[in-house]
């Protein structure tokens, strides 16, 4: 980083800001004490008018905190920067005009020709392919800690080569994920081809994926590019691989290893040029160890291992999630899910994951007939109270006497947090809230 000449204590000089123009994202100078000095026309026309935002401190302006992130339950890159002395990148939810955003923040510590720290460059890359609010198109739609955890390793693989090895069960995006992947790469105005790896054959899997010549075998009437090719300046993403036959993962190793193929009656080697992105249900670790999977095979696919959040592990994202395939489903227009439908909704765990919950709106918007989908609208298996969190029978409060809403809630959270068995984390996902809304609840506890 160059040296600037700066004292915490000076107030915003219009070089500065003029400076950070030269970054296309939005990007501030802020001072040790969060206070903003200096700040880009990108920044300013996210976040303020430019003069409104000066002097004020990053925690307010992008969260409406009153006090640092770290200080409100959630990961703060200055403190973090502070402390290791080095660049720091955190994802985060920012207010936006467009709604909260997530937000790639990239906090680098500037010091003066002595070596001491006397401000901070942040800039903010904007996420584009995950949304945190309900809208139309295909991609990523999540806020909860979980999915953001998720989304920030994405981010981190997206510019490199790397091959990434998407896990999680059935049903939890993983497409979704592996086109994330290619759209933060450098290969993103490139083809994204898919191959469902568990539809194909052991005859099937290599014409498909390497392509045949003419008269390769019976039927070859003529060459045919295979999807390998198609792929060619893209991203190659391998759906379920763990249901490639053994014999065809050999064939796969050799095209990775050496970056060349032939096709099927081919002669002469084909150079690839792909990013790879794999996904499975499976447990890969136990199909090696059973034979069923090759082992080299295994450790090349999964340089960087990505889990996918199950819905039941994102239960704030629920309704976020209904909102957002409601919006996508063809003739869901004006359709609605009732609060009581939600708050069962809420105890279901989900074998299905967001594909089921996409089933259950679908059969829900079928049967309502007023546009509102109810508890009677839902499947049978959604019939479900989860124990765990319905509170106990008390005769402490009196039937006949209004109780405060909050009063109640501090009782509740009382003996919830002194039966529940996991961390903060847990339990503010089986609740359906944000582990720093939970936090700043317990701590108004104590």
């Amino acid at each position: 980083m160059a040296d600037i000449t700066l004292l915490p204590s000076q107030p915003a000089l219009p070089e500065l800001s003029a400076l950070l123009d030269v970054i296309k994202e939005p990007a501030t100078i802020l001072s040790l004490d969060y206070r903003i000095l200096a700040c880009n026309q990108a920044y300013a026309a996210i976040y303020g008018d430019g003069e409104a935002v000066l002097g004020r401190t990053c925690y307010e302006v992008s969260h409406g905190y009153h006090v640092p992130c770290d200080q409100a339950g959630e990961s703060c890159p200055l403190k973090r920067c502070l402390d290791t002395g080095q660049r720091q990148r955190v994802l985060h939810l920012h207010n936006t005009p467009e709604g909260e955003e997530h937000v790639d923040v990239e906090m680098n510590p500037v010091r003066n020709a002595e070596g001491e720290l006397i401000c901070y460059l942040e800039i903010m890359h904007l996420v584009k392919e995950a949304r945190a609010t309900p809208g139309e198109g295909d991609g990523m739609v999540g806020r909860s800690p979980a999915f953001s955890r998720m989304l920030e390793l994405l981010r981190r693989a997206a510019p490199s080569d790397i091959t990434v090895l998407l896990l999680g069960e059935s049903g939890t995006g993983k497409e979704l994920a592996a086109r994330a992947v290619h759209d933060g790469s450098s290969r993103a105005r490139g083809p994204f081809v898919t191959v469902e790896c568990s539809g194909l054959t052991e005859s099937l899997f290599e014409s498909e994926l390497f392509g045949h010549e003419r008269g390769a075998f019976t039927g070859a009437v003529g060459r045919k590019k295979g999807l390998i090719e198609a792929a060619r300046g893209g991203t190659l993403f391998l759906d379920e691989i763990g249901e490639i036959p053994l014999p065809q993962q050999v064939k796969l190793l050799r095209l990775i290893e050496t970056g060349t193929y032939r096709t099927v009656g081919g002669i002469e080697p084909q150079h690839a040029d792909f990013r790879l992105v794999c996904a499975t249900h499976r447990d890969l670790k136990q199909q090696v160890a059973q034979g069923l999977f090759r082992q080299d095979l295994y450790y090349r696919i999964s340089a960087f291992p990505v889990i996918l959040p199950s819905l039941a592990d994102r239960p704030e994202d629920l309704e976020l999630l209904i909102e957002s395939l409601l919006a996508r489903i063809p003739g869901a227009e004006g359709i609605s899910v009732t609060e009581a439908a939600i708050r069962l909704l809420r105890q279901y765990a989900f074998p299905g994951n967001i594909r089921e919950l996409r089933n259950i709106l679908e059969r829900g918007m079928l049967l309502t007939d007023d546009g509102r989908i109810g508890v009677q609208h839902l499947p049978p298996e959604c019939q479900h109270v989860d124990s765990v969190l319905a509170p106990a029978p008390y005769s402490g409060f009196p039937v006949d006497e209004v109780i405060p809403l909050d009063q109640l809630e501090r009782y509740y959270l009382q003996r919830l947090s002194a039966r529940f068995k996991g961390d903060n984390r847990s339990l503010a996902e089986r609740l359906g809230v944000s582990e720093r809304t939970l936090y700043r609840k317990l701590s108004r506890l104590k």
